[in-house]
């Protein structure tokens, strides 16, 4: 018996295309995808193949995370049962009948759906929560939102074939079209990007999330890496990298594919996006709530202590200094 492919919604044979001409845009891919029947027809296991040979299973012992990760695990149980157990909770309220109005929330545990972490990880399959929302919708009528979340794993689906036809590529600093855009590396403004002590509260803020839980809201990534790449000029493969260190949800693809979109390497047609920060405050957080809660805040903050080679700046003027 074939096997099918668990990690993706559809297969090479089920693509109306050669990977080699996948669509350069997300919407072209969506539109030639969107329609085509998906099998929800889960193959039956009824054994696993043996354990290889050349490991001792009894000279296993259970990993244990370092003191300071160790916050990254409360939001989110591994493993299989888990992951069927989140998203069979998740179907049984009304969230994915508003998903798109909440989606954008900065914080708040069911303002999205989450499935992200146990997708990364194989806990579940792309096809087996699709099976689930087309189960919702039979039951509970079908929405704008919940056509969103099919939306959602579309984007994740292209950047699955966008890593398999790019390969290497995604990790350029010019992208898939070898243009490199106008950044360089500060190490002083990354460290405060890293650390969220920039003059920007709410990518801050979004930081010290990420930081302390592994996790940030799909629009928070959007905002920091508008941050990184246009108000600190720096190169956007260190973003990257740096999600792929914290991010709980690390997907090789999703994380790079979009990192490439954001700094205009990728496969935005429009280029880089660049986000106002003062009006996507005012947007996602008129309150500054999560600001707040988040410790967004950093007095005397500013963008250089040093220039180029390192040499100190001050921005007042020493009396008889020319």
């Amino acid at each position: 018996m074939v096997q099918k492919e668990v990690n993706c919604l559809f297969t090479k044979n089920t693509l109306p295309f050669q990977i080699n001409a996948l669509p350069s845009t997300f919407s072209q891919f969506r539109k030639k995808v969107e329609n085509i029947a998906i099998d929800i027809n889960l193959n039956h296991l009824d054994s696993l193949p043996p354990m290889p040979s050349e490991i001792d299973v009894s000279s296993l012992k259970m990993a244990t995370l370092p003191l300071n990760q160790t916050k990254k695990t409360l939001l989110f149980k591994g493993g299989e049962q888990a992951a069927l157990k989140h998203c069979q909770t998740y179907f049984e309220t009304t969230y994915p009948s508003r998903y798109k109005e909440t989606r954008n929330a900065l914080d708040g545990f069911d303002n999205s759906t989450k499935f992200s972490p146990w997708l990364a990880l194989g806990c579940i399959s792309p096809t087996m929560i699709y099976a689930m929302l087309k189960q919702y919708e039979k039951i509970n009528g079908a929405n704008e939102s919940t056509y969103w979340i099919y939306f959602e794993l579309l984007w994740r689906e292209y950047f699955y074939w966008y890593a398999r036809r790019y390969q290497n590529a995604l990790f350029h600093f010019g992208g898939i079209r070898n243009n490199p855009p106008l950044t360089s590396f500060y190490a002083q403004r990354f460290q405060q990007w890293k650390h969220g002590q920039t003059p920007f509260p709410i990518v801050n803020a979004c930081m010290h999330q990420l930081n302390q839980t592994g996790y940030m809201s799909n629009r928070g990534r959007q905002l920091v890496a508008s941050c990184l790449v246009h108000e600190l000029n720096l190169d956007w493969r260190y973003g990257a990298a740096y999600f792929e260190t914290q991010l709980i949800d690390y997907d090789v693809a999703s994380n790079w594919g979009n990192w490439q979109y954001l700094a205009g390497v990728g496969a935005d047609p429009r280029g880089s996006r660049r986000f106002n920060l003062d009006k996507q405050t005012q947007v996602y957080d008129p309150d500054l709530k999560f600001i707040s809660q988040w410790h967004g805040e950093c007095k005397n903050s500013q963008i250089d202590f040093q220039d180029y080679v390192d040499w100190p700046i001050t921005s007042v003027t020493n009396k008889g200094d020319t």
